[in-house]
C-alpha cells in the first residue's frame, strides 16, 4: 500500500534552530533514491515533539513537492491529546500526503479501550490510511493483541508499525490482516519471515540500498541472501544503539556530509566519544574510509 522500505526522515536545523527546508527536501529526494519507496516526516526520527503545528505542516508539504508522485509521503499526526491529533490529521489531509502514521498516546497511559477509541476518532477525519505506532518502549504501555484485533476493525486502519520485538504479537498483526511494518531496524528480518512488508526505519538513511535488496530478495525466495545482508548491516543496528534515536542518525549523516545540523533540546548534541563510535560504524559499513 505504502511501499515496503519507509525512512522516518529526521529534521534538519540551522545553526538557530529553524527548520533548514533546503537541506530536508534533498535528503527526501536523496532516500528516494537510495532504496525507499517513501518517507514518513514528523515522528520521533523528525524530533516531532519539539516541532509546532506549522513547522509540522510545512515539512508535509515539502516533503510532498520534493518527491509527491515519486514516492509515498505518510505524515506522524499521532500526539498525546486525541483533539490535536485530529486537528493534525484535517490539516495534513490537505497537503495530499499518502498515508498516517499515528503512535500510541504517550504519558497519560489510557487503557486499552482508549486507544481504541482515539483511533476512531482519528479514522473519523479522515479517508487516508493509517498506520498504527505501537512502540511501548517511549510510550510505556503496549498495544495489546486484542486490542489490535479491534483496531483493524476500523477501515482505514491499514498497517502497523511494531516496535516490540515479541514474535507472536507480531504474528498476530498479521493473522487479523493488517501490514506489518518492523518498527525496530533490527526487526525487519524477523517481521519478512512471519509475512511482513519490510520496514519504518531509520538506517535508511544511510543503507537504503543494502534495506531494499534485503527485503526484495526476500520476497523474491532468496532468504539466504536476505540473512546474509542482515549480517552485513550488524554495525547500522549497532550504529543506532549509541545514543538515544536521532542523536546517532543525524550524527551519521553529518558525517556523509548531508549537513542535518544538531537538535532541539532536550536532545542534545552528541559528545566526542558517540562521534567516534558512529564514525567507527560506518567505517564498518564500508561508507567511511578509516582515519
Amino acid at each position: 500500500m505504502l511501499g515496503n522500505v519507509l525512512t522516518a526522515i529526521v529534521t534538519p536545523f540551522r545553526e538557530d534552530e529553524s527548520i533548514d527546508f533546503d537541506s530536508f527536501q534533498r535528503l527526501a529526494r536523496h532516500l528516494v533514491d537510495h532504496g525507499s519507496d517513501g518517507v514518513v516526516v514528523a515522528g520521533t526520527t523528525g524530533e516531532s515533539p519539539t516541532l509546532t503545528d506549522r513547522e509540522r505542516l510545512d515539512l508535509i508539504g515539502a516533503a510532498v513537492d520534493a518527491v509527491g508522485g515519486d514516492a509515498t509521503v505518510v505524515a506522524g499526526t499521532g500526539t498525546y491529546s486525541t483533539a490535536h491529533s485530529v486537528h493534525l490529521t484535517e490539516d495534513a489531509r490537505e497537503l495530499d500526503v499518502d498515508g498516517l502514521l499515528v503512535v500510541t498516546p504517550y504519558y497519560n497511559k489510557p487503557p486499552q479501550r482508549g486507544i481504541v477509541a482515539h483511533f476512531e476518532a482519528i479514522a473519523e477525519a479522515s479517508d487516508l490510511p493509517i498506520v498504527v505506532y505501537n512502540i511501548p518502549s517511549r510510550v510505556v504501555i503496549n498495544i495489546e493483541p486484542d486490542t489490535i484485533t479491534r483496531l483493524a476493525q476500523i477501515p482505514t486502519v491499514r498497517a502497523v508499525k511494531q516496535a516490540n520485538d515479541d514474535l507472536e504479537q507480531a504474528r498476530h498483526i498479521v493473522d487479523v490482516g493488517l501490514d506489518l511494518y518492523a518498527g525496530d531496524d533490527n526487526l525487519v528480518l524477523p517481521f519478512l519471515e512471519l509475512g511482513g512488508l519490510g520496514g519504518v526505519c531509520v538506517h535508511t538513511h544511510v543503507v537504503g540500498p543494502q534495506v531494499a535488496e534485503q527485503v526484495r530478495t526476500y520476497l523474491s525466495g532468496d532468504r539466504e541472501r536476505a540473512r546474509e545482508i542482515d549480517r552485513e548491516l550488524d554495525p547500522a543496528y549497532e550504529l543506532l544503539k549509541i545514543q538515544t534515536n536521532p542523536i546517532p542518525i543525524k550524527a551519521a549523516l553529518n558525517l556523509l556530509g548531508h549537513g542535518v545540523g544538531g537538535h532541539r533540546l532536550p536532545i542534545p548534541p552528541p559528545t566526542g566519544d558517540e562521534i567516534a563510535a558512529v564514525r567507527g560504524c560506518l567505517e564498518r559499513l564500508g561508507l567511511l574510509v578509516a582515519a
